[in-house]
């Protein structure tokens, strides 16, 4: 029989216990040393010698599924393993079980998120706390406490479903570009060409404002309080 890589100490320190005979007992418990494709194997090997290739007997005799006798010895024989897919036999998240509790959670936390400022991910940020949505969820979807997880996996619910619970951050302005420099050189060359000109007019305004300029501005009044002309145009002078 092939090397199935359990250990002989193992086996003789649980040979002792259950209710089969010795040499059953030495063979249930190396099957429990052994995981997936070297366990069927075994199971198989098990099975064509002591169970005469019958899955059920062996089921019967040794506790293991007939199932995986089965799938043992068509591995054996046709020398092609199966794969196993252990990620498929994971418990579902309580989210997943939950659609519709995931909807709800969804429906409340949505309005107080953020996405990053710098939409360097797709991470949300939110300052609900998992305690906090646990209580509108009671208050104004009408769970009953027992139909909603406790507070520690609410938080994990939460970031499971990408909300992170953060003080809703401000955007950060923009650092100085290279090309700074350039761009004020080019005003101030456009604003030498343009101060020899007489048909020019330059007008000076603060660009982090909205200000009205010209017949829009206090009211189309200037500065001395003095009435602008019906065709006053920005920049023209008071009448009289």
């Amino acid at each position: 029989m092939a090397d199935w890589g359990f250990s002989t100490a193992i086996v003789e320190e649980g040979a002792m216990e259950g209710t089969l005979d010795r040499s059953d007992r030495l063979i249930v418990l190396a099957a429990k040393t052994l995981t997936g494709h070297k366990r069927r194997l075994f199971i198989a090997e098990v099975t064509l010698t002591l169970c005469d290739g019958n899955a059920r007997s062996s089921e019967g005799r040794f506790g293991w599924g007939r199932a995986t006798a089965v799938k043992g010895m068509r591995e054996r024989a046709t020398q092609i393993r199966c794969l196993e897919n252990f990620a498929a036999r994971r418990r579902p998240a309580w989210e997943e079980r939950n659609p519709q509790l995931a909807a709800d959670i969804q429906d409340i936390v949505d309005p107080r998120t953020q996405a990053d400022p710098e939409l360097k991910s797709s991470r949300r940020y939110t300052n609900l706390s998992a305690k906090e949505v646990l209580q509108a969820l009671l208050d104004d979807k009408g769970y009953r406490p027992e139909d909603l997880p406790a507070e520690r996996t609410m938080r994990d619910v939460l970031n499971r479903m990408n909300y992170r619970l953060k003080r809703i951050q401000k955007g950060k302005p923009l650092k100085k570009v290279p090309q700074t420099d350039a761009i004020f050189a080019n005003v101030a060359a456009a604003k030498a060409a343009a101060g020899g000109d007489a048909a020019t007019l330059e007008i000076s305004m603060d660009t982090k404002a909205k200000v009205a300029l010209g017949d829009y501005s206090r009211g189309g009044k200037n500065a001395d309080r003095c009435g602008r002309e019906a065709d006053a145009s920005v920049g023209s002078r008071p009448a009289g």
